[in-house]
């Protein structure tokens, strides 16, 4: 719920705001007018028209320095954040200098604090490098510098011609013993995992939610024809909540009713259970009962693209009516290298337990971040063992001044609002990773504390107000190293920010 308060100023600000601007439009119409009656100067239609065009050009490019930020250097614990400066109010801006800093940061897609400066070098920028394969591994560059030189930088060609190397089909094959599924099919890039897949499957009179990613919302409109079959699509971890679905009762309801699964794993594959295989791994869901299994491997593998995991007929199907697989470049082999060594080090097949002292490493900094962030009295969405953690901050005016202020203490914030949120959910996403040090949360922490402070954006209190909860939760914490499991636990002070989101894709028959 947001705060009373909060909602009121929020809202007020916004309508303010779009008083003014909507006003300034009105004004820069007369004035063209005036210009093409008087001065017979010829106006050419815009290009562009509607809400969005209106809210880039008075709203986004107010605050595009918060956004996009380029970097000159690996998303390592370290990165180089290129500073950019304006001289015309944001419009344009041009790269100035670098500076390095340490990073914590997520995706913003994004979360995450890093480091980042103004100035040539360094800066951080934010990446889902959960496990921290993104840097250089001692265990996977030299492979995949090894596949360059075999195979160079890309096939130039889609996978249905001349796109297939051994690597590609070692690929699949890891990727399907790695899900535990009998086939996979992998593509280039993981938002064409959904958007060209999807329709294959679903075929026509596609109905989509609203409040589902972007990329899985691309798809048809909505009908009113006689259901023929229910697929259910649900992410391991929803990327802009950080909260893990309630999956084995959304599976026990899609046997009942005959309706299939679709698991959208894009940020929970290799990021939790006891091996990194998953929401099934981590809530004991029998992977035979799902489906279809999705997931991308820009998270927690350190590369790029996504694949599909199913029955052998249904990857065979996808084959020869999927277009990312028809006409799509297939993707690099270093790429598919990459994803190899690390799906290697995760299940201990290089010699060593780093793999699992990574998962281990990630969960320790993942709870110990969310749980000092809302001693701090953050308003911090997820579940705990979710590496994704966004702090609310609602007023979409104090995006940039959250942003800004980090930033010249040398942590780089994603922040996320309008049109990959609701107006008023304005957010930062923070996204941690294996390879954050005490050092670098702690530091973190202080800076986004402060910031937190002057901007105003504390809404929670630190404490939960019943004694009982601190028990509870201790009870749920022995219970979890008891077993031995990778256990989700749900802080009871946060209960209210578990939400049961079953999204239904449905296809209607011609009667």
């Amino acid at each position: 719920m947001i705060p009373f308060l909060t909602a009121l100023t929020a809202h007020f600000s916004c309508g303010l705001f779009y008083a003014f601007s909507y006003l300034r439009d009105f004004f820069h119409i007369v004035v063209d007018w005036w210009k093409a009656s008087n001065l017979q100067v010829g106006m050419h239609q815009s290009a562009l028209a509607g809400f969005e065009d209106f809210y880039i050009r008075r709203a986004y490019l107010r605050v595009q320095d918060c956004f996009n930020r380029p970097i000159s250097s690996p998303p390592d614990t370290w990165v180089d954040v290129v500073e950019r400066v304006s001289n015309d109010n944001n419009k344009i801006l041009n790269s100035s200098q670098f500076k390095k800093f340490p990073k914590i940061c997520a995706p913003f897609k994004n979360v995450p604090c890093a480091g980042i400066g103004f100035a040539p070098p360094p800066g951080l920028p934010c990446s889902y490098n959960y496990l921290g394969f993104a840097a250089v591994d001692e265990y996977c560059t030299p492979r995949v510098i090894q596949s360059l030189k075999n195979y160079y930088a890309s096939t130039c060609s889609a996978r249905i011609d001349g796109g297939t190397t051994s690597l590609h089909a070692e690929l699949e094959q890891v990727v399907a013993n790695f899900v535990r599924k009998p086939a996979a099919l992998v593509t280039g890039m993981g938002y064409v995992t959904h958007s060209a897949i999807l329709p294959v499957l679903i075929g026509k009179h596609l109905h989509l939610e609203e409040l589902l990613r972007e990329n899985i919302v691309d798809g048809q409109p909505r009908t009113h024809r006689p259901w023929r079959k229910i697929i259910v699509v649900v992410e391991g971890i929803y990327s802009m909540e950080g909260e893990i679905c309630k999956f084995p009762e959304i599976v026990s309801i899609c046997k009942k009713y005959k309706a299939y699964v679709y698991l959208d794993e894009a940020h929970s594959i290799g990021a939790v259970g006891t091996t990194g295989r998953g929401v099934c791994e981590l809530l004991d869901v029998d992977n035979a009962d799902v489906d279809i299994m999705m997931g991308t491997f820009s998270k927690s593998f350190g590369s790029c693209s996504g694949y599909i995991a199913g029955s052998k007929e249904l990857t065979r199907y996808l084959k020869y009516t999927c277009p990312a697989h028809l006409y799509a470049t297939s993707i690099s082999p270093p790429a598919a290298q990459q994803i190899i060594s690390s799906i290697k080090v995760i299940l201990g097949e290089d010699g060593t337990s780093r793999g699992a002292l990574k998962l281990a490493k990630a969960h320790e900094n993942s709870n110990y971040f969310r749980s000092k962030l809302q001693k701090m009295e953050f308003d911090v969405l997820g579940d705990y063992d979710s590496p994704v953690m966004p702090i609310m901050i609602y007023n979409p005016a104090k995006i940039a001044a959250f942003s800004r202020e980090c930033l010249k203490r040398n942590v780089a914030v994603v922040t996320v609002t309008f049109p990959a949120t609701p107006l008023l959910l304005a957010r930062a996403r923070i996204c941690i990773s294996a390879a954050h040090t005490q050092e670098d949360m702690v530091n973190a922490l202080e800076v986004i504390g402060k910031v937190g402070d002057m901007v105003g954006i504390k809404y929670l209190p630190a404490e939960p107000k019943k004694p009982q909860l601190d028990e509870c939760r201790d009870k749920v914490e022995y219970f979890r190293f008891k077993s031995r499991k990778s256990f989700r636990i749900i802080p009871p002070e946060s209960v209210h920010n578990v939400v049961f989101k079953v999204y239904l894709y449905t296809c209607r028959s011609w009667s």
